[in-house]
């Protein structure tokens, strides 16, 4: 009867611990593949050359299909106890935040434009981007379905996993059908990649990259070679960056007078509250730090996505 009743108590524990382990926020979203294939992008011209950018709005507005399959993605990630962002919902925050900003965007600091799913990313501010690629096949009067399922870093853009398949030939024609015939065998494992992921972010930290640099011929007429107390700035910021990363994890690519580019900076997951930390909410950190005595630098933070960040420093 004891040990029914340890194993039972074991059990209990174990359920529990279950519970309370914290799984990465998903949003689930067509690729670049997908869209441009089926004719949902726009083509923008940088610097003499032209992209084809995905227009997710138009794929959901006029593709059933695309909403179905994101609809069955989440329903099979759900029953996983996977947290969800919605890329429809999502979409339309964004519109309302550009609405409100319109006039304001300067002063956003969008010296350099994110691209379409960087944008999507830091206002859904999930952890993982599931890209769904898909074609349908046909065999006489059944249909069968090619996938590429691959998970993304939301904050690097880096792959973590991919699950790719075809599913058995069918009578059905529904997306969401034949795409959980296809994926299910795949899901255990491809779950466990991202756990895995996760939980070594945990460990060691988030992936971000930071950029300094200084206004030409500023008002405050400092560089990343002015020395405070006989320190110069850009080790002043180093100094600063090793006590604030995860295991003081960072590495600095590149610096000079005007620019400095840190790279692979681990910060926290999550900060005292329970909130996720992104870059630019680390920059911001920092920003105050050298805003304050007893260096009183104006400092300008730019937003670029969630895993990117660039503080400009000598004027506001």
């Amino acid at each position: 009867m004891k040990r029914y009743i340890f194993t039972i108590a074991l059990a209990l524990v174990a359920l529990v611990a279950s519970a309370q382990i914290k799984k990465p926020e998903l949003m689930v979203i067509p690729s670049d593949v997908w869209c441009i294939q089926n004719g949902y992008y726009t083509e923008v011209e940088n610097m003499g050359v032209t992209a084809k950018v995905p227009n997710y709005k138009q794929a959901l507005q006029e593709n059933i299909g695309l909403k179905l399959a994101i609809a069955k993605l989440n329903n099979l990630m759900a029953e996983r106890q996977f947290p969800l962002q919605s890329l429809e919902q999502t979409i339309k925050n964004l519109e309302q935040r550009r609405m409100e900003d319109n006039m304001t965007v300067s002063k956003a600091g969008n010296e350099l434009s994110e691209s379409a799913l960087d944008e999507v990313a830091r206002v859904a501010k999930c952890d993982i981007i599931l890209e769904l690629t898909w074609e349908m096949k046909d065999f006489g009067p059944k249909h069968s379905l090619v996938y590429i399922l691959e998970a993304r870093d939301a904050y690097t853009g880096k792959s973590i996993g991919a699950a790719s398949g075809t599913g058995a030939p069918s009578m059905s024609a529904d997306v969401d059908v034949l795409l959980e015939e296809a994926i299910v065998a795949n899901m255990d494992n491809f779950n466990d990649r991202l756990m895995a992921h996760f939980q070594e972010m945990q460990t060691i930290g988030r992936e971000i990259s930071l950029d300094i640099k200084v206004f030409a011929n500023n008002a405050a007429g400092i560089d990343l070679e002015t020395e405070f107390d006989g320190e110069e700035l850009v080790d002043i910021i180093e100094n600063w960056l090793q006590l604030n990363t995860i295991q003081g994890r960072f590495s600095r690519q590149y610096s000079s007078e005007n620019v400095a580019n840190f790279t692979q900076v681990r910060i926290p997951v999550y900060d005292d509250r329970g909130r996720a930390i992104d870059a630019n909410g680390f920059a911001k950190q920092l920003a105050k730090k050298l805003k304050n005595q007893p260096f009183n630098i104006p400092c300008k933070v730019l937003v670029k996505g969630l895993g990117r960040a660039v503080i400009i420093l000598g004027e506001k």
